[in-house]
């Protein structure tokens, strides 16, 4: 089959080849996915520079979320799975080594969902990572309904299905943080109650204005040491914070006894330790809200699979809203 791949870290143009690699085939409790589109996230590029995970493996076919068609299944799967088409998410990822950027992947069934019958098929490639972290983040300790929710960078992928789910949870108010008019147009798109430009305007004051002196009691983070200052003055009793990323490569230092005062609870986010409870009930309720019509996807770019350094240093110089992914 023809795929993207790596045998050793590094710039994008530097490492990243197309070529044939062997066919995979399902195993017990997998499916063999003919996959049409590989979505490239920031993690993928990460991995692929060496900044993250860099796990050892002789050659690695990147990226975790993908779209297809179920061509066969193995032991113990339904043989009714063959033919769905599927969105496939944490691909390469605990400990595997072939992700979505080729022809044929086999993976566990779980991790290829039924894409509703209305949906096109490269919005399968849109969820994945972004959504689940974003149901990951929010909802890990329960429900958001009632609540005023804070998620930040909502132009991001995670940030604009964040702003749905919360919305649709029945969140009491919807705030999420930009950094310019394009980023705020684009956030508009997911139905927030308040965009803030981070820039211009001083988000705790404004956030504590909106709830009329409440706070938000749940924060979807982008950049957990960066925003911490303006967090403690804008967060509730018992908030919690759902951080998946913290910029700039440094750790963050928390305020232990700021946080304490206000019973607060951090939550790392890695979607792919999910436990599997709460990723079901996630996958159902997205599920359930594309079915709907009720999701709105971002795709910024579709390029080739011959393209493949192209997509990635796209996504790692930020240059586009929405996801970018690969036609295999």
């Amino acid at each position: 089959m023809r795929a993207g791949y790596f045998t050793e870290y590094g710039a994008a143009r530097d490492v990243l080849r197309v070529g044939d690699v062997p066919d995979p085939s399902p195993g017990p409790g997998e499916v063999l996915v003919k996959l049409m589109f590989s979505g490239v996230n920031p993690s993928d590029v990460n991995r692929r520079s060496g900044l993250r995970g860099r796990e050892g493996f002789p050659l690695v076919i990147p990226h975790n979320d993908g779209a297809g068609i179920i061509l066969a299944v193995g032991p113990g799967v339904a043989a009714a799975r063959a033919g769905e088409r599927v969105w496939v998410y944490n691909g390469q990822r605990g400990g595997r080594a072939f992700g979505t950027c080729a022809e044929y992947m086999a993976v566990a069934e779980a991790q290829a969902v039924k894409l509703p019958d209305a949906e096109a098929l490269e919005v399968g490639a849109c969820l994945g990572v972004p959504a689940m972290t974003a149901w990951y983040s929010l909802f890990a300790d329960g429900d958001v309904a009632g609540r005023d929710v804070l998620v930040t960078g909502g132009a991001g992928a995670v940030g604009h299905y964040a702003i749905q789910m919360a919305r649709l949870a029945g969140a009491r108010t919807v705030i999420t943080t930009v950094s310019g008019a394009a980023k705020a147009a684009h956030a508009e798109t997911a139905g927030p109650t308040h965009i803030l430009n981070y820039r211009t305007q001083d988000v705790a004051v404004e956030v504590m204005r909106i709830t009329e002196g409440r706070g938000v009691t749940r924060i979807a983070e982008v950049d957990l040491g960066g925003n911490m200052e303006a967090t403690l003055k804008m967060a509730g009793r018992k908030c919690v914070i759902g951080a998946y990323a913290s910029r700039g490569g440094q750790q963050p230092t928390l305020p232990f006894y700021d946080m304490l005062s206000r019973d607060m609870v951090v939550r790392t986010v890695f979607c792919s330790f999910m436990d599997a409870t709460l990723r079901a009930e996630g996958t159902s309720r997205l599920t359930q809200w594309m079915a709907a019509g009720e999701i709105t996807h971002s795709i910024a770019r579709i390029l080739p699979l011959e393209e493949i350094a192209t997509a990635h240093e796209l996504v790692e110089r930020g240059e586009v809203i929405g996801k970018v992914m690969l036609r295999v």
